[in-house]
């Protein structure tokens, strides 16, 4: 492990991008198709977690396997295509800091709920992977979040002990994770206003410099 070196590691959906929109009309098609019910306050509650997850936590044992799979497939090929045909953009200081901290020889990880499709996708659309020393995606680990799997993971391959990382997370499940992984987390309330964590901006654009001070004496 790094003796010198800090990190952080970032999310993708509701922290770097919104693409709450395109995800929540994904999801309303691929579950209508399959006669299925899903509501916009369940996605809301589940932002932050694995396909997998959100759909055996909401349908339980009647879900097989392979209609998870199957849904997957389909709602992120929607996905997808939707931002394909409408576009993307970086949240309100997001290239900012991703700019700012890779200057200040920071190691950025980017540590995703999504599949590696789903991401490639992004930095396709926006030219961000080169900010990124390491990405981990939903495919690399076992248990997603609110487990804290993806974030070691990031750690891991930065060779960075996780409390000298720094999570930015959006979602409860991810600020869960990060201290769970014994690492601080910046929460943005881009999807959840109450959310909580060592550090809580409105957005990325009111984030300041001294918060990266969190791991100073780690």
């Amino acid at each position: 492990m790094s003796e010198q070196k800090r990190a952080i590691i970032w999310d993708l959906d509701g922290t770097l991008i919104d693409s709450s929109a395109l995800h929540w009309e994904a999801w309303q098609e691929v579950m209508t198709a399959e006669n299925l019910r899903l509501t916009y306050e369940e996605y809301v509650a589940d932002f932050g977690k694995r396909n997998d997850e959100i759909l055996r936590g909401r349908l339980g044992a009647r879900i097989t396997k392979a209609d998870i799979e199957r849904i997957t497939r389909v709602k992120e090929e929607r996905y997808r295509e939707l931002l394909r045909t409408r576009g993307l953009k970086l949240l309100p200081g997001a290239e900012y800091w991703l700019q700012e901290l890779k200057a200040q020889d920071w190691l950025q990880a980017l540590a995703s709920s999504s599949p590696r499709v789903n991401i490639d996708a992004v930095f396709a659309a926006l030219g961000i992977a080169r900010f990124f020393d390491v990405v981990v995606s939903s495919e690399e680990v076992e248990q997603g979040k609110p487990h804290p799997d993806v974030f070691l993971a990031a750690a891991g391959k930065l060779r960075v002990a996780p409390p000298r990382c720094i999570v930015v997370e959006d979602a409860p499940a991810g600020i869960e994770a990060a201290h769970r992984a014994g690492m601080k987390a910046i929460g943005v309330r881009t999807t959840h206003p109450a959310l909580q964590a060592d550090w809580v901006v409105e957005s990325l654009d009111k984030l300041q410099y001294s918060v990266f001070s969190l791991t100073k004496n780690c």
